[in-house]
């Protein structure tokens, strides 16, 4: 038993009281069925949830040893909570799901698979999601924005189920990223790496808490965390600027030859807020550029703050 390698489940939870206890029989069945291949930890990391997610999995962690868990002082956000989760585990690897069980934990045994031939993360890839086509086609657009204007490629349709290495998580350990876009963090480090098909089920109960705007909002963060074409967009703009004030100052010229009689205040006044506007945005343009790499290098923020801990000694407390 102690040659087999072991596999940490990380699990990140907002307000899943419905959902821990159902989790809970699954992952536990999955340990039995891979007894023979790997051990099994549960890493729970609570966004401060206000109802009862917290003391459910205390009720459990009392019975099963295997349960560490982490409580957060306030809600730090769910991809700070998956970042957070993955500093704390102990595997040689580490599975990455849902408290909803939309994403099958029993497809462990197909990523542990591809794990020991030697990939470093295995993601999945949602063949279909139960969703309304609103979202799904807002979806679709954000990942296909992303993946065009990230400086590299993103996996399309693959969320944060995923089985990563130990030597990703020493990566991640690294990064000095206090909004962290996963996938694309996870994405751009290189390593062997592979998607795996699979059709995402529906929420077992509960709501979920990935509406619209927190929709938007990670796809705003994955844009700025990995690419600078919107920061470039000012400069752009100011070079479009400067040549139109350009243009605009030639034609004032040609009509200024061939008809000196003619009044040209008006023209002369747009010439000159053209080129202001313009100088300014490519000035800006070029100190944003600056300031972006400044402003990642200096911003110390804590990724989050703990308030409460199940099983875990002090000294293995990373924040």
């Amino acid at each position: 038993m102690h040659n087999l390698p072991l596999i940490s489940i990380s699990i990140p939870v907002y307000n899943e009281a419905d959902n821990i206890q159902r989790l809970y029989k699954r992952l536990s069945q999955l340990a039995i069925k891979m007894s023979d291949r790997c051990l099994l930890e549960f890493i729970f990391t609570d966004n401060h949830s206000t109802d009862d997610t917290w003391e459910k999995i205390q009720e459990l962690a009392k019975v099963d040893n295997r349960i560490k868990a982490i409580r957060f002082s306030k809600n730090f956000g769910f991809q700070r909570s998956i970042l957070a989760n993955y500093l704390h585990t102990k595997g040689e690897a580490v599975l990455q799901i849902d408290a909803d069980l939309q994403d099958p934990p029993e497809l462990l045994e197909e990523f542990f698979q591809l794990w020991q031939q030697g990939y470093h993360v295995i993601y999945g890839v949602r063949r279909k999601r139960p969703e309304n086509k609103f979202m799904h086609t807002i979806r679709k657009i954000g990942y296909w924005f992303i993946d065009k204007i990230s400086e590299h490629p993103i996996p399309k349709n693959a969320g944060d189920f995923r089985l990563i290495d130990r030597k990703v998580i020493k990566a991640l350990a690294k990064s000095k990223s206090i909004n962290p876009y996963l996938r694309g963090m996870i994405a751009g480090m290189g390593f062997r790496q592979i998607g795996f098909t699979y059709d995402r089920d529906a929420r077992q109960a509960g709501k979920s808490k990935f509406r619209l705007f927190q929709l938007l909002k990670l796809g705003f963060t994955g844009i700025i965390n990995h690419s600078v074409v919107p920061l470039r967009i000012a400069s752009y703009i100011g070079i479009l600027f400067v040549g139109l004030s350009f243009c605009g100052m030639l034609f004032f010229l040609w009509q200024k030859i061939l008809h000196p009689e003619i009044i040209h205040g008006v023209i002369s006044i747009l010439v000159l807020v053209l080129f202001g506007i313009g100088f300014q945005s490519l000035l800006l343009g070029i100190l944003g550029e600056y300031l972006l790499r400044i402003y990642i290098i200096l911003r110390a923020e804590p990724l989050a703050i703990i308030e409460q801990t199940v099983n875990f000694a002090e000294k293995e407390l990373i924040l």
